[in-house]
């Protein structure tokens, strides 16, 4: 999922909730004219390529993200570089699938979300960047962004822009009723029932009935590893113990009325954000910058604290969206391709520019430590240094959190029986057990050996 926001808009974010899965993995091959394993090209020759003429395509839904591409013309002006926003999620998806099946017509370099590119990687389409030195730089990212684009020393993507999860509060509201800032989820619990008691009007949060990023953000920092993959070998464990420590926890709060399950990002749900119908937003680093722009009139209300843990003196987060930078196996300039996707997100002015101009939350180290980003000063939240809070964080986040190679399908099915269960009101353990046995039936249709 792509943690840039624009507007009022979160269309890379909610794409997948309207999808119906139709990505076929059998055999987890592709028609796109896979060619034999990169042999690895040394520092000099990847220089020598670089200055001969070559014109690569690069498909990326950023705005405004020519300035980067105007940073890396001026370092290799003999690179041409044809920027397409090709749509925003899964409508680059499903073009980008359609060009590699049919062998032609696909970028040189597309952004991917985390979450997707395991969709991509198992089909064998994208190129080994560590080849062509990526794994020089992989000690400049913070570790669990690496983690995400690579195995081994195989690098399939460049990190790009991440989601750490905090929390955001209305200072207001927790003024008003008197509430503390909650360091565990059993504070969170109790501080919701206080508020609950005095205005059952407002909500403690919102668990967005539509939204699997914010689904598995709250698995991830609870340490559910809902998927682990091994070529056509999958693990599913949606219903595992750790989720129902999640089910568990939210039911009764939903069910209370502590706890909203409104959809989110629609016109409602700004509107709530607004006039304080939501004393919190779990969300990631994104949402501060966001936030100024879609709850405008909020300003000077919020506050952002690292998430409650689920143990106390605990210091564990999860992410939510983030997108990385991949180089298809259809280049026919694969030095050029890998040298950009790296630049982009490597050299300090593209990275400073992306994380200060376009807001993209940064996975680069040398740009979190940056005083012009991490001592940035937000009026719309009382001056608090946002950046630098969420940079803690970013250090928190487990590494080993794994995605489905069908995540379009994961994403709909997490809404239409997760999100029906929270609309309801009903058992989330038993939604849990029911979305399991649906995702390991859909795996065995598409060929996948699914492990318990």
């Amino acid at each position: 999922m792509s943690s840039q926001k624009t507007g009022l808009s979160r269309r890379g974010f909610l794409a997948a909730a309207a999808v119906t899965a139709g990505t076929v993995f059998t055999g987890c091959s592709s028609n796109s004219g896979s060619t034999a394993p990169p042999k690895p090209v040394s520092s000099g020759d990847l220089e020598a390529a670089l200055k001969k003429p070559a014109e690569i395509t690069f498909w990326s839904w950023v705005p405004n993200i020519e300035q980067q591409v105007a940073l890396f013309r001026a370092k290799y002006p003999n690179i041409k570089v044809n920027l397409v926003n090709a749509g925003q999620g899964l409508d680059e998806y499903t073009k980008l699938r359609t060009a590699l099946k049919a062998g032609k017509g696909a970028p040189d370099v597309v952004q991917i979300e985390y979450s997707y590119l395991p969709t991509f990687t198992i089909t064998d389409d994208l190129l080994d960047l560590g080849a062509y030195g990526a794994n020089d730089i992989k000690d400049d990212y913070v570790e669990w962004t690496w983690k995400q684009v690579s195995v081994g020393d195989k690098v399939y993507a460049i990190p790009q822009d991440t989601g750490p999860l905090g929390m955001l509060y209305r200072k207001d509201v927790f003024d008003k009723y008197g509430l503390t800032v909650p360091k565990t989820w059993a504070e969170f619990a109790t501080q919701g029932q206080k508020l609950h008691a005095a205005n059952p009007a407002i909500s403690m949060t919102n668990f967005a009935n539509n939204d699997a990023g914010q689904t598995f953000g709250y698995a991830w920092q609870a340490g559910a590893r809902p998927f682990k993959v091994d070529g056509p070998k999958i693990s599913i464990s949606v219903n595992s113990p750790e989720m129902k420590k999640l089910a568990d926890f939210w039911s009764p709060l939903v069910a209370s009325g502590v706890v909203s399950t409104d959809a989110d990002f629609n016109n409602d749900w700004y509107a709530g954000l607004t006039n304080g119908s939501y004393a919190t937003w779990i969300t990631a680093a994104w949402a501060p910058i966001f936030l100024t722009g879609s709850a405008a009139k909020s300003a000077g209300k919020w506050r952002v604290a690292p998430m409650p843990q689920w143990s106390e003196g605990a210091s564990v987060s999860g992410n939510w969206g983030g997108s990385t930078s991949a180089v298809t196996k259809q280049t026919k300039y694969p030095e050029a391709a890998a040298a950009f996707a790296m630049f982009l997100n490597h050299d300090p002015e593209s990275s400073l520019a992306m994380a200060t101009k376009q807001s993209l939350y940064p996975p680069l180290k040398a740009t979190l430590e940056n005083p012009k980003f991490r001592d940035q000063a937000l009026p719309f939240f009382g001056g608090q240094k946002v950046n630098d809070v969420f940079a803690g964080i970013s250090e928190t986040v487990a590494t080993d959190f794994q995605w489905s190679p069908f995540n379009d399908y994961v994403t709909s099915t997490n809404n239409q029986i997760l999100g029906g269960a929270l609309t309801k009101k009903t058992d989330l353990s038993a939604a849990l057990d029911s979305w399991q046995d649906n995702l390991a039936g859909y795996a065995k249709k598409q060929g996948f050996t699914v492990e318990s």
